[in-house]
C-alpha cells in the first residue's frame, strides 16, 4: 500500500460557537432597527448619512448568513474532518459548540453507506432550521458528515469457504471495531466502511482454508510442521483471534482498530451437510461400540475370575469359550438375550 501523507492534527481552542450566534444575532437585530430607523428618515436632513445607513444593513442582513455556516456542534464520541479549499486543516473530536472558518468543508466519503452494523452516527437533529447551514450543523434537510468514534459491530454475511481439507462450509463472523485515525480514514481509503467489509471477507477466507472443521489427522495448523488438533469447531478462541489479527493488519492504514473478531455461525455447507451427519453418527456409533466391548471384556474376565476363585464350576477351554459367546452376545447385544434353559446336565 501507498505511503501514509495525512496524519490526524486535532483542532482545538475553537469553542466559540455560542458567541458568534450571538453576535450575528445582535447584528441582525441592530440592522433590523438601523434599516427601518434609516428609512423613516429619508428626504430629511442628512440624507446621504441615512443613505449609508440603510446600505450597511442590507450589506449586513445579506451577508451575515455566512458566519452562521462556520458554526459546528459536535456530540461525545464524534469527529468531523475538515478541509479548506482541498487542504487538509484538522479534525473535531471534543464536544462542544464550535466556530471555524465558514469555508470550511466536512468530508466524510462513507456518510451515505449503511452495512450491516451498529453505531451509525444520526442524521438527524439540531437546534437551527436554516436550510443553508444544515449541512454543516447536522439538521434536518442536510446529511451529516460526522464520523462515529464510538466502539461498532459489523456484522458480516455469511461465506461459503472450503476448508483445509477442501470441504465446503458455510461461517460468519461479527467484528468489533473503531476508528483511531480520522484523518487516515477519510484520506487514505475510498470508503473505509466498504473497506472494513471487503477486507473482513478476504481475511476470513485466508484463515479458514488452514484450519479443518472438524479435528483431523496428519493436518498442520500452527505452522510449526507438526500435525495438531486445531479445528475451527474445536478452536474458536483461537481462530477468531488470528481472524481478529489478520484484519487488523489489513485495515491499519485506514485508521481502524479491530477490538474483537467472534465466530457467529459455523456449519457444512447444504449440499454435503447430510453425508458428514451420516459420517459423524458412524463415528459415534463405533466410539459407542469400542466402549461397550471393552466393558464386555473386561465384565466376562471378571466373572471367570470368581467362578475359578471360588471353585463354583470347572470349566474346559471349550466350555470357557462357549461362555464367554454367550457372555458377549448377551452384554454386546442391541436387544436382551432370550437364553435357553438347560435342565439337564452340564455337559
Amino acid at each position: 500500500m501507498n505511503d501514509i501523507v495525512v496524519c490526524e492534527k486535532q483542532i482545538n481552542g475553537k469553542k466559540s460557537g455560542m458567541a458568534v450566534l450571538l453576535a450575528v444575532l445582535l447584528a441582525y437585530a441592530a440592522a433590523v432597527v438601523l434599516l427601518v430607523f434609516s428609512a423613516s428618515r429619508l428626504g430629511e436632513e442628512n440624507n446621504a448619512l441615512n443613505i449609508a445607513g440603510m446600505a450597511v444593513s442590507i450589506f449586513v442582513l445579506s451577508t451575515g448568513w455566512i458566519f452562521l455556516l462556520g458554526l459546528r456542534i459536535m456530540k461525545p464520541q464524534e469527529a468531523l474532518v475538515l478541509t479548506l479549499f482541498g487542504k487538509y486543516i484538522g479534525t473535531l473530536k471534543e464536544n462542544g459548540f464550535y466556530f471555524v472558518n465558514p469555508f470550511c468543508e466536512s468530508v466524510n466519503p462513507a456518510a451515505k453507506t449503511k452495512l450491516s452494523q451498529s453505531g451509525d452516527v444520526s442524521e438527524s437533529g439540531g437546534l437551527m432550521a436554516i436550510s443553508s447551514s444544515a449541512q454543516y450543523l447536522n439538521l434536518p434537510g442536510g446529511g451529516s458528515k460526522k464520523l462515529s468514534l464510538k466502539i461498532m459491530t459489523l456484522n458480516n454475511s455469511r461465506q461459503k469457504i472450503n476448508d483445509c481439507l477442501g470441504n465446503p462450509i458455510e461461517i460468519g463472523i461479527a467484528v468489533t471495531w473503531r476508528i483511531v485515525d480520522t484523518a487516515k480514514a477519510v484520506f487514505n481509503v475510498d470508503n473505509y466502511k466498504e473497506f472494513l467489509s471487503l477486507q473482513c471477507d478476504s481475511a476470513l477466507r485466508d484463515v479458514v482454508r488452514i484450519y479443518p472443521y472438524d479435528v483431523a489427522p496428519n493436518v498442520d495448523t500452527t505452522g510449526d510442521g507438526v500435525a495438531d488438533e486445531g479445528s475451527l469447531r474445536g478452536s474458536s478462541e483461537v481462530v477468531a483471534l488470528k481472524i481478529r489479527d489478520e484484519i487488523q493488519s489489513r485495515v491499519e492504514e485506514a485508521g481502524i482498530e479491530i477490538l474483537e473478531a467472534r465466530i457467529t455461525y459455523l456449519a457444512y455447507a447444504p449440499e454435503i451437510a447430510a453425508v458428514m451427519l451420516q459420517r459423524q453418527q458412524a463415528s459415534a456409533i463405533i466410539d459407542a461400540r469400542k466402549m461397550i466391548v471393552d466393558g464386555a471384556v473386561g465384565m466376562v474376565e471378571m466373572a471367570l475370575e470368581r467362578l475359578n476363585q471360588n471353585d463354583v464350576v470347572q470349566l474346559d477351554e471349550e466350555r470357557k469359550a462357549a461362555m464367554v459367546s454367550n457372555l458377549l452376545v448377551v452384554l454386546c447385544g442391541n436387544h436382551d438375550a432370550q437364553p435357553v434353559v438347560n435342565s439337564g446336565s452340564l455337559y
